[in-house]
């Protein structure tokens, strides 16, 4: 998800010349062309432009207020992740789970596969993501027809801040970039919250931007995580994606009240929803699992007074 001020104004021309160039200025001086070959929808929700093209090289496309989101090609890489780190490093099988945004149901598709899950709830803002995804995306948005799910169409950070204290066994945030209204995702009163709503034991997941754009707002993330998560762990991830600027995106992971080394898989990777019609695994596994959280140098050297395995 993004926000319109985040990105250039010459970002929003979704098929220029028959190409479309993602510009914003958390990326200055670079964007990723796509040549389009079809415009299939464009529209503007409540909160953003919406727009769907078919692409040559990457199938649809979804954009968001000019930032490409998913598509179809690489998707599996983000959502896989984004689900399965925080999920299979549990000590015990998740019961509930909740994912604030994520309209598109990539991530919902991806908790489907897991048996334990009795409650799956998600919070998103904006209804038109969710009507985008499931006409043009059926692939991702299959998750909102698990059983398990129940839909809020709502602010995301008030449906957090009004959970039971120690509700979900994990929260996974689908967040967009921290410019204009989402900034509050990335602040320190949103994670208080989370940290309120799990279990002890519990583990949120959510994105945590490009190691070679966002160096400085990862450890200042890294940084509030290690203050609210006191005596539980604070690790980081990621994961590679073609489509996302710089080929790259993480997640920051914390564990409440337990230093769990999420590093290590203590549940085995989930297998395919056949009642869904959800097939096998395309990116995660329990090798990819432990890669994930080996950092480059520089990386490693910016974030270890913060992270509590590394």
């Amino acid at each position: 998800m993004t926000t319109s001020n985040l990105t250039l104004p010459q970002g929003m021309n979704i098929a220029k010349d028959g190409w479309y160039t993602e510009l914003g200025s958390m990326w200055p001086g670079q964007g990723l062309s796509l040549q389009v070959k079809e415009v299939l929808y464009r529209g503007r929700s409540q909160y953003q432009d919406i727009a769907v093209f078919e692409s040559a090289a990457y199938g649809r496309v979804l954009v968001l207020d000019g930032v490409i989101q998913c598509t179809d090609r690489d998707e599996f890489s983000y959502q896989e992740m984004m689900t399965h780190l925080p999920l299979c490093a549990l000590e015990r099988p998740a019961q509930r789970a909740l994912v604030v945004g994520g309209g598109d149901g990539g991530v919902l598709r991806e908790l489907a596969r897991h048996p334990s899950l009795q409650e799956i709830h998600i919070a998103e803002i904006d209804a038109g993501v969710i009507e985008a995804s499931k006409r043009y995306f059926p692939g991702m948005s299959i998750g909102f027809s698990d059983l398990r799910v129940t839909v809020n169409v709502c602010d995301g950070i008030k449906f957090v801040q009004d959970a039971a204290e120690g509700s979900y066994d994990v929260i996974i945030v689908d967040s967009s970039d921290p410019v204009g209204p989402a900034e509050v995702l990335f602040q320190q009163p949103f994670f208080e919250a989370m940290h309120r709503a799990l279990r002890p034991g519990g583990v949120i997941c959510t994105q945590a931007e490009s190691l070679w754009l966002h160096l400085d707002i990862i450890s200042s993330l890294a940084d509030m995580c290690k203050q609210v998560f006191v005596g539980g762990s604070v690790t980081y991830a990621y994961t590679t994606i073609p489509t996302y600027p710089s080929g790259q995106i993480g997640m920051m992971l914390c564990c409440k009240e337990q230093q769990l080394d999420l590093r290590a898989p203590r549940q085995p990777a989930p297998g395919p929803n056949k009642d869904l019609g959800i097939g096998p695994l395309r990116y995660y596994n329990s090798e990819v699992h432990k890669a994930a959280f080996v950092l480059p140098q520089y990386a490693a050297d910016a974030l270890k007074d913060s992270l509590t395995h590394r």
